[in-house]
């Protein structure tokens, strides 16, 4: 037992250090004299249009910019609510050609109708702060690309306990200093919900084009770029952007069942990862209860880890102690996960998931 206080204590240690060395975002008024093309991908977002439309063509200190949508064969008003923003371009989606995945091919198509030297790839579900294009773009430094992730809104029981795991994941296991400044591309994080990209770096990697059958897009473009010799990373931009991902639990459910069979790259990558995530999660906890004064430190330090991961990230922290519980139900998402991928069931948004 006394490993697990080991493991989690190395994972408290590298939470902590990642918290204190990120790129973090402020909503500072910023100017930024480059052009730059927002990028919004809609297929039925009704909901989200004039939330994200609105806060798109808010932003401030861009001296040169564009906001371009893509409907996507929308079934609802999207269309329609869109063409009410007139100062947004509008662009119809064509059908994804064979091995293309739908939203891929939309960004890849917006890419190709944009003229900005900055591409800000952003998802319809993303609201931001009047200066968080230009910050973002502030930060990025001398970076090609710059993840900077959003603040997770969440909603209900589900949502509350698991959404959190998402900046922990990574804040708990990758370090980000060594990871990009020697451009590690197995240790690259990224978030599609809000993504620039120099237009140049875009084009020589190849784009979405070269992912363009990926369910990880975000992570595989980050190594793609990597990989062609360009720098870039992950970012805290709790307080210039937020993402309410999914409005169910069942939207969740279905959200995380498409990709995360692909997270840990193998079936024994997977079987080893449900592995550490049962000794490190959820056995401290069951020891503790048996009696175990270890168990009870190593539960108490995966904890505090969460706690930091919130804090750092704008998320919920009191939601800490439910750790084994949510890592419960992150155990039996990738087993659903792998399961739709044999059975080939895998869906989103009513397209069939190769």
């Amino acid at each position: 037992m006394e490993i697990l206080v080991l493991l989690n204590s190395l994972a408290l240690a590298l939470v902590i250090i990642n918290s204190f060395t990120i790129r973090v975002v402020k909503n500072e008024k910023t100017i930024v004299s480059n052009s730059v093309s927002i990028l919004i991908p809609m297929r039925n977002e009704q909901a989200n249009v004039e939330g994200c439309l609105s806060s798109a063509i808010g932003q401030r200190g861009l001296e040169n910019f564009e906001v371009i949508a893509l409907d996507d064969h929308s079934k609802d008003a999207t269309k329609s609510l869109i063409s009410t923003f007139p100062i947004v371009k509008i662009i119809a989606g064509t059908n994804p050609p064979d091995k293309w995945l739908g939203k891929l091919w939309a960004c890849q198509q917006l890419a190709e109708a944009s003229t900005g030297e900055y591409l800000v790839f952003l998802d319809a579900d993303v609201r931001l702060s009047e200066n968080a294009v230009a910050s973002s773009i502030a930060k990025m430094g001398n970076w090609d690309f710059y993840s900077p992730y959003p603040r997770q809104i969440v909603n209900g029981f589900i949502q509350r306990i698991f959404q959190p795991l998402l900046q922990w994941s990574w804040l708990v296991s990758v370090p980000l200093l060594i990871s990009q400044k020697f451009s590690i591309k197995s240790m690259a994080i990224a978030n599609g919900q809000f993504l620039i990209i120099k237009r140049d770096a875009y084009l020589k990697s190849g784009g979405h084009a070269s992912v363009k059958s990926e369910v990880l897009d975000d992570l595989m473009l980050a190594r793609k770029l990597l990989r062609s010799g360009f720098k870039g990373g992950v970012g805290e931009a709790s307080a210039v952007a937020s993402c309410h991902m999914y409005g169910t639990g069942k939207e969740l459910i279905k959200g995380y069942q498409k990709s995360l069979w692909k997270a840990f790259g193998s079936i024994p990558g997977t079987l080893f990862a449900i592995f550490l995530l049962f000794i490190t999660g959820v056995l401290p906890l069951l020891s503790a209860v048996a009696g175990s004064s270890a168990g009870l430190i190593a539960f108490g330090v995966i904890v505090l880890s969460r706690i930091v991961a919130a804090i750092r990230t704008g998320g919920l922290p009191n939601t800490a102690l439910l750790h084994p519980i949510a890592i419960s139900f992150l155990i039996g998402l990738i087993v659903y996960s792998w399961f739709g991928k044999v059975t080939k069931t895998l869906t989103w948004r009513d397209r069939l998931v190769a």
